[in-house]
């Protein structure tokens, strides 16, 4: 049996989409949370797995169990932009990856493909807040203003639905809104359709930013910002793209939201490296226990509280 395995953000699953549209292929879908990315574990104790793709998820992560597949002789596809590690030499793996901070998974999927489905590469390149990358495919492929405006919203809405502690606080599980997108080849006929997971994603939206507006920075100088939210739903759903657009909004700031745990013991955090210098964000994330990503944007899955004073010196040295 192939396994897809694939991140739940909208670069994973639009990745995905790109290569089923292009090449249908019954599979067994594995996916999460943007957060879960150890993703190659699950199947590597399973004895029906034949082949797999895995797309947007850091190769570092998920080595150890790349090598057992790779050794048990199953063949890998691996597309990605985020940490590799030492990337295995096996003939069994056909490795994608590009870690220039100005691509992503989908682009690079668009790329193989020749471009099949570009809009929805499009669209991922926005929910990927890689607008610059975005702009340009939007008018290679001669889009207009507003069709290009509405795959940004499009690919920032599917990526807002990745974030979330666990599947309940997401308002489309990952691998069933893959699916759901499936049925439009063209990312336009989801405005279309009123019943498309588009409406739905753009209502719980503007429903969770209401409370963004309340909200003011716990730090801010003229290098960095640092953004807290409370233990909910909505915060945890709200905290990547509300990232992404204080990083448009400051180009040369670097940005940080952290949003509390329900252990109420540390905290989530998104990290966005300034616009007009996408670097660092990487480096800052992996000094902390459970911090890793990518140069443009990553992470800390566990900051305890009284690191937080820490973390917030470090990214102001890192970036002052």
């Amino acid at each position: 049996m192939h396994y897809d395995i694939f991140n739940g953000d909208a670069d994973g699953i639009i990745a995905l989409l790109q290569l089923r549209l292009a090449e249908p292929r019954e599979s067994v879908l594995i996916t999460g949370v943007k957060r879960d990315i150890n993703l190659l574990n699950q199947v590597i104790e399973l004895n029906n797995v034949s082949s797999v793709t895995a797309l947007d998820i850091s190769m570092e992560k998920n080595l150890s169990a790349l090598n057992n597949l790779l050794d048990k002789q199953i063949p890998v596809f691996y597309c990605d932009h985020h940490r590799t590690g030492v990337i295995p030499t096996s003939d069994k793996l056909d490795s994608l990856i590009d870690l220039d901070a100005e691509t992503c998974t989908s682009l690079l999927i668009n790329n193989k493909l020749n471009g099949q489905s570009a809009k929805w590469a499009v669209a991922a390149a926005f929910g990927d807040n890689l607008y610059t990358s975005a702009e340009k495919l939007a008018q290679e492929i001669g889009l207009n203003e507003t069709d290009t405006l509405f795959l940004k919203e499009l690919g920032t809405l599917i990526n807002y639905n990745g974030y979330g502690s666990s599947l309940n606080d997401l308002h489309i599980e990952p691998a069933k809104l893959y699916r759901m997108l499936l049925d439009y080849p063209c990312p336009h006929q989801l405005k279309t359709d009123k019943s498309s997971p588009y409406y739905i994603l753009k209502t719980g939206y503007a429903t969770d930013y209401e409370n963004i507006r309340l909200l003011a920075p716990i730090s801010n100088n003229n290098n960095t910002c640092v953004y807290e939210l409370p233990c909910e739903a909505w915060a945890r759903r709200i905290s990547g793209v509300f990232g992404n657009e204080l990083a448009n909004q400051s180009p040369d700031k670097a940005h940080a939201v952290l949003t509390l745990n329900a252990n109420g013991q540390d905290y989530t955090v998104s990290v966005r490296a300034p616009l007009n210098n996408r670097t660092g964000a990487d480096e800052v994330c992996t000094l902390f226990p459970t911090g890793g990503g990518r140069k443009a944007a990553a992470g800390i899955n566990q900051l305890s509280i009284s690191s937080k004073s820490k973390f917030i010196d470090t990214l102001s040295s890192f970036y002052g």
